[in-house]
């Protein structure tokens, strides 16, 4: 059998290009560190799936839209991600409610699906709720955009969260694997050494 084997690894090794079998091998499923061509890709794609079905009131381009996307699950404010891209704040918010992105922070204690449901102006709504009528605009803005993404089943928004908050997961492991490998290589050494 050993004879038999030996010929055919011999046969498959004369065949076949030793780079192209052992080239899929380099970057396999599961790596920590992901291709960020890929990331963008991915983004790029999300966003223009978005355009298509929704219509955008923006004027920002899909490549400042990946901006705002990735400043959003980086933590930054509007008025940040607007210093960046030379824009209003107001024009991020809009960008960042056309592609689902909205903070759990900034709707505290309202309740989006009356103000929604509300066939009131604006003007009224904060007449009657004795607040300011951008409060409502801006209150209102946020509960139809998470209608429109509960509608479509929170897809954009889970895709977004597996790119960019799995992305910067990612990230954040394969610097702890490298930092506790740090530590286990050095564990036990001495380091009060004098020369």
């Amino acid at each position: 059998m050993n004879e038999k084997t030996e010929e055919l690894r011999e046969i498959f090794t004369e065949v076949t290009d030793e780079e192209t079998v052992t080239e899929s091998q380099e970057a396999g499923r599961g790596s920590l560190e992901q291709d960020e061509r890929d990331i963008e890709d991915r983004l790029e794609g999300v966003i223009e799936r978005m355009r298509e079905r929704y219509e955008f009131d923006t004027s920002l381009t899909t490549a400042e839209l990946q901006t705002v996307a990735r400043a959003f699950y980086e933590g930054a404010e509007d008025d940040e991600i607007a210093d960046d891209l030379d824009v209003e704040p107001g024009e991020v918010f809009d960008a960042r409610l056309a592609l689902h992105l909205t903070r759990t922070d900034e709707v505290d204690e309202v309740d989006l699906v009356a103000l929604r449901e509300h066939d009131g102006t604006p003007t009224e709504i904060a007449a009657e709720f004795d607040c300011d009528v951008d409060e409502v605009t801006r209150y209102r803005a946020i509960a139809e955009a998470r209608a429109e993404s509960r509608a479509a089943n929170d897809r954009y928004r889970d895709e977004f969260d597996s790119i960019l908050a799995d992305t910067e997961l990612s990230t954040r492991m394969a610097s702890d694997v490298r930092e506790d490998g740090l530590e286990d290589a050095t564990e036990g050494m001495e380091t009060d050494v004098s020369f």
